[in-house]
């Protein structure tokens, strides 16, 4: 897939930047060629010689290079690639972008091409929280900046949370995916998978059996058509696809929340189990057992996801579909799902005991619009999913 492709890689200045030498070995296993630009940051982390070696190209570094301008100037350098790929994109990087600055290769060649940009995000925990960053992140997707990660996990600085960039493999993924020229190439989907977890104390929570599994297959299927998707997951038990942007949470809430930081997107497809019901008043300490008799829980309504995007005034999406996980009256209930909810389709599947279907590997499901019910056969998740993604990148051209 991506033999002869040329990727202009730019290394930004951040420890993850040692994850670019692996990266570009990866790349070039698989055929592509890649051209290195490391800015004078990234320099700190990874040598010019280490980066030529595994690219077996000269590195690109100044911008002020008349050598280089004389052999290939920097507009024409950005311009001969497939794909640019920013990889680690630092807080300072994404922020050049955003404010359209040039003071260097880097930003130079990222302001002044037309072709696609891929970014991998990576910065300490605080940075990428911080509201600065999320502005210019916000910004970079309107702006059609594909992107990758990042991941949670340890941080150089001992810190933990989301900010470490995505491994090699998952930005090879996200690579291929970019240079798809697949009938999704261009549109941004949003996917919502796994349960929720609400919580009643620290140790204890309400979940439901859902493994992931359909949601997963669906963005790895769109992915795989050349949408840029956005993956947002609870915490399931399957591993989200890669080449895809992960979005981790726990809540409902949060779910709700990532998912309105994720618009505008062209299609909304909501797979996860979201609780309907939290505890309204999350214990902060382990509820013990008493001789006193059972503890008292109230509830409160977990807010509707599907409903909230599907009738949207502003920036709602084209295609907007809905899961209806039954165990009776299945294509009844679901049918008044729809019309409720106000979504364009909604997925309904049989989940009673014995069918196998929630948690399991294969699906039965019915697919309900507005021209009517169709029935579809028994299949894998990954054949659902496949079937229904051509079926949304029909709807979407």
């Amino acid at each position: 897939m991506l033999a002869s492709k040329r990727i202009l890689l730019i290394i930004g200045g951040g420890i993850a930047a040692f994850k670019s030498l692996d990266l570009i070995r990866r790349l070039r296993e698989r055929g592509a060629q890649v051209t290195p630009v490391l800015t004078k940051a990234g320099a700190e982390f990874v040598t010019p010689l280490s980066v030529s070696a595994l690219a077996g190209q000269k590195v690109f570094r100044d911008l002020f290079d008349l050598t280089d301008e004389s052999e290939m100037g920097h507009i024409e350098l950005s311009r001969s690639a497939d794909l640019i790929v920013v990889a680690p994109a630092t807080a300072d990087l994404m922020a050049k972008m955003v404010g359209g600055h040039a003071d260097d290769l880097a930003s130079t060649l990222l302001l002044a091409t037309d072709t696609p940009v891929l970014i991998a995000p990576a910065m300490n925990v605080r940075m990428w929280e911080h509201r600065a960053t999320r502005r210019n992140r916000a910004t970079l997707d309107a702006d059609g900046i594909m992107s990758v990660g990042p991941n949670e996990g340890d941080m150089a600085c001992g810190d933990y949370g989301p900010g470490r960039m995505a491994e090699p493999l998952e930005i090879v993924a996200a690579i291929e995916a970019a240079l798809v020229d697949g009938p999704m190439k261009g549109k941004r989907v949003l996917v919502t998978s796994g349960p929720t977890h609400e919580p009643i104390d620290p140790v204890r929570y309400i979940a439901n059996r859902s493994s992931g599994a359909q949601g997963t297959a669906l963005a790895r299927a769109l992915s795989a058509l050349g949408a840029e998707v956005v993956f947002v997951t609870g915490p399931a038990d399957v591993p989200p696809p890669e080449g895809v942007q992960v979005v981790r949470v726990q809540t409902a809430q949060q779910m709700l929340e990532a998912v309105q930081a994720a618009m505008p997107v062209d299609a909304a497809i909501f797979a996860a189990a979201v609780a309907d019901w939290r505890v309204a008043k999350e214990s902060t300490s382990k509820m013990k057992k008493t001789k006193g008799g059972l503890p008292k829980l109230d509830f409160a309504e977990n807010p509707d996801i599907l409903a909230t995007v599907s009738q949207l005034q502003k920036h709602r999406p084209r295609l907007v579909v809905g899961f209806a996980a039954e165990t009776d009256d299945v294509v009844e209930n679901a049918t008044v799902k729809r019309k409720r909810k106000g979504c364009d389709w909604i997925v309904a599947n049989d989940v009673s005991a014995g069918t196998g279907i929630m948690g399991g590997i294969e699906n039965d499901i019915t697919l309900i619009s507005e021209e009517g019910v169709e029935d579809w056969p028994r299949m894998a998740k990954d054949q659902v999913a496949a079937r229904l993604a051509e079926r949304i990148a029909k709807a979407l051209t």
